[in-house]
């Protein structure tokens, strides 16, 4: 059995292994991590031979841990990694490279419609009927959109949105409120084999699906890092909030997807969304525009260029070729967007 875990923001571990009577063998650990002494990587290999092959990560990892001298440095990679790489190859897990990524990026459409061709473009990664998809979104109109099990009243001022025009729409992810407007937000969402995070804990798939856009914003002069749960953060303030839904049907997929501010506005955002004017209600809206990090600022690119910038770095990573929604996609999902999320039973369905 094969694992690899490429650690965020850090090195590539490799696990070779074998089961035998429920117990692992063989285990052979490698990647392009540093690690000091050189003895060191057999202790490893020593320590997680003959563990049970049920064994948790967390497991696993204290076995590493036992196994080396207090004096050992590990750069790049932890113990918790390597139980990690473990656990991957045990769940066979697949790897970024195993797959032909399609690219959709297609005009502005309706918040409703967007929920929609997430649920549905995920459903199909699901079946096997689509390839793993990465879907850039471009907003028909200024939207919130709430958590899946987020209280309507408590996180949306309805006369401010009537004042902005601002559409509200629940998603089938839970996480928090984002308020976007079409040229302030970056939002994107991956649709992904199940396989592709075997594994890793809830957790660790939020900073494993991240890692490729935290290389992207780096490119672009952008110091960003995984803040966890569900955050990309700078030194300034946050730049971007993930989500996450799994979905059981067919062998299984994962939906993930993330709003990022490209610029704010402040005083609108605070008018809509009443857990804005609670946080911040001692500080105001300056407190406001420190709580986020708008990547304009920061890279000082149009919005299309830093979007246009973060694909070319996927594309170098794991390849992207362009590709669309299906008739019957689209027919599934416009369907879904007037039964399910343009309907208020399901925007309020936590009152």
């Amino acid at each position: 059995m094969h694992g690899e875990y490429k650690v965020p923001g850090g090195k590539l571990v490799v696990v070779d292994l074998e089961v035998h009577d429920g117990a692992l063998r063989g285990v052979r650990v490698a990647g392009d991590f540093f690690l000091e002494p050189d003895e060191a990587l057999h202790a490893i290999d020593r320590a997680l031979e003959g563990a049970p092959a049920d064994a948790d990560a967390q497991a696993l990892a204290a076995r590493v841990r036992a196994g080396l001298l207090a004096d050992t440095v590990m750069f790049g990679f932890s113990p918790e990694a390597v139980g990690i790489a473990v656990r991957r190859a045990l769940a066979r897990a697949t790897d970024w490279t195993d797959y032909d990524w399609q690219l959709i990026h297609d005009g502005p459409q309706d918040p409703a419609l967007h929920m929609a061709l997430d649920e549905v473009l995920t459903d199909e990664v699901a079946a096997g009927r689509r390839p793993p998809t990465l879907r850039v979104w471009e907003w028909g109109r200024p939207a919130v959109i709430i958590g899946s099990f987020q209280s309507l009243r408590n996180e949306v001022d309805p006369a401010g949105a009537a004042r902005h025009g601002v559409t509200v729409v629940r998603r089938i992810s839970g996480g928090g409120a984002m308020f976007v407007e079409a040229e302030n937000t970056i939002t994107y969402s991956l649709s992904v084999p199940a396989s592709l995070v075997s594994g890793l804990s809830f957790a660790d798939s939020y900073a494993y699906l991240d890692d490729w856009v935290l290389t992207a914003l780096g490119d672009m002069g952008v110091k960003a890092w995984y803040q966890p749960l569900n955050d990309i953060a700078s030194a300034e303030g946050k730049i971007a909030g993930a989500a996450q839904k799994r979905l059981a049907s067919g062998d299984g997929a994962v939906l993930h997807h993330v709003t990022m501010a490209y610029d704010i506005d402040a005083d609108k955002m605070l008018d809509v969304l009443r857990i804005g004017k609670e946080k911040l209600s001692d500080k105001g809206t300056e407190s406001a525009k420190k709580r986020v990090d708008p990547l304009r600022r920061q890279t000082g690119l149009p919005r299309a260029e830093v979007i246009d910038r973060m694909l070319a770095s996927f594309r170098a990573r794991y390849g992207l070729a362009e590709g669309h929604v299906t008739d019957e996609e689209m027919a599934r999902a416009e369907e879904l967007a007037h039964a399910k999320y343009g309907n208020e039973e399901w925007t309020a369905r936590v009152p």
